[in-house]
C-alpha cells in the first residue's frame, strides 16, 4: 500500500470526519474506500469495446422504410 499525501476543502473533509465518528471507522478508511470506488466506477472500465456489454437503448422510434436503408450503398461504393 502506498502511503499519499492529499489536499481536500475543510467541508469534505469534515463530511469524512462525521461518517467516520459515526460509523466508527477511520477518516482515512472511508477515504480509501472512496477512491477504491472511482477507481472501479472511472479507471477500471477503460479498456476494449469488446470487453463491455452491450447497452439496451430501447426500441426504434419509427420503423426503418427501405429508402432509410444506405448499407447497399455503402457497398457499393457509391
Amino acid at each position: 500500500m502506498k502511503t499519499i499525501t492529499l489536499n481536500v476543502s475543510d467541508a469534505v473533509y469534515q463530511d469524512f470526519a462525521q461518517e467516520a465518528k459515526r460509523t466508527k471507522r477511520p477518516a482515512a478508511e472511508l477515504i480509501r474506500q472512496a477512491m477504491e470506488v472511482f477507481h472501479e466506477e472511472r479507471l477500471s472500465r477503460r479498456g476494449s469495446l469488446r470487453d463491455r456489454r452491450p447497452f439496451a437503448a430501447g426500441a426504434p422510434v419509427q420503423p426503418i422504410t427501405r429508402d432509410d436503408d444506405i448499407l447497399g450503398e455503402m457497398l457499393s461504393g457509391a
